[in-house]
């Protein structure tokens, strides 16, 4: 499901999900949606700067920065970052070969500079935080469909900043996928004049835990569509826990990037 970064919002009930999903289990229409969502084009030979920001209960702020790049190779993608700033993270990278065939298991590797070692991140750890973000690794990288059922959420649809949004609940079909993403439902905001997700909320596999994701900012760079604000956000109950707060800047495609740039060899060295 093309990077489920996205939401906020209402705060919904499992009990009134569960029914949904006991009703109805898979329903074309939004399954087409969906396919949409991930066919829109997300560019190819791109770099750009990201910050993120943790904060946690008490409002602490650490602030780190990144740079990233991103290429196609065929219907794969292929994705590298470095953090390159504060001294304690600087060089820090991670590696991702996000596979289309859905018979095969993404690749990812995080490179720790202080241990000098090389940590491939393993399926069954992918529900795991990223960098002691709010993101998981399973995050980082597209889900096949099949994966999940998808039906209409509710009114099926509704208004955010004036702009007509589906409203797409998504479920696993199977407890591999709860464990590899970490999640157990899904329910997704998914703007109806470019196929974004702008808005998603997560229910955990810890049951007390909900995720908020939402697109604060969304540009237009070279007729692509990009998040260039995001806020992540988990819940327990009614309290924040944790928030993450990304930020992209000099986001440009079409860069001469070569395909060695996306090694394990080029990502010891650091930035």
């Amino acid at each position: 499901m093309k990077k489920l970064f996205l939401a906020l919002a209402l705060i919904f009930s499992v009990v009134s999900i569960n029914a949904s999903v006991e009703a109805q289990k898979d329903d074309p229409a939004a399954r087409e949606i969906m396919q949409k969502v991930e066919e829109r084009d997300n560019g190819d030979n791109m770099t750009a700067k990201m910050e993120m920001i943790l904060i946690d209960r008490k409002n602490k702020e650490r602030v780190r920065n990144l740079q990233i790049y991103r290429k196609d190779k065929g219907e794969d993608t292929y994705s590298l970052m470095f953090f390159i700033h504060p001294a304690e993270v600087k060089d820090t990278g991670f590696l991702i070969y996000d596979y289309d065939d859905p018979k095969k298991d993404d690749d990812q590797w995080l490179y720790l500079p202080a241990l000098k070692k090389t940590k491939r991140i393993a399926t069954g750890d992918k529900s795991g935080s990223f960098m002691g973000s709010d993101l998981n690794y399973s995050d980082m990288t597209t889900r096949d469909l099949d994966d999940f059922d998808f039906i209409f959420y509710k009114e099926k649809e509704t208004e955010i900043d004036g702009r007509k949004c589906w409203l797409i609940l998504a479920t696993p079909r199977s407890e591999k996928v709860v464990d590899e993403t970490g999640y157990r439902q899904s329910v997704l905001y998914i703007r109806q004049d470019n196929y974004f997700v702008i808005r998603s909320i997560m229910w955990e596999e810890q049951e007390d835990y909900k995720k908020f994701m939402e697109v604060k900012k969304l540009d237009l760079i070279d007729g692509i569509w990009i998040s260039s604000e995001l806020y992540v956000y988990r819940k327990k109950s009614d309290m924040i826990t944790h928030k993450t707060v990304l930020r992209f800047k000099d986001v440009k495609f079409n860069r001469d990037l070569k395909f060695d740039l996306f090694s394990l060899r080029r990502l010891e060295k650091g930035f």
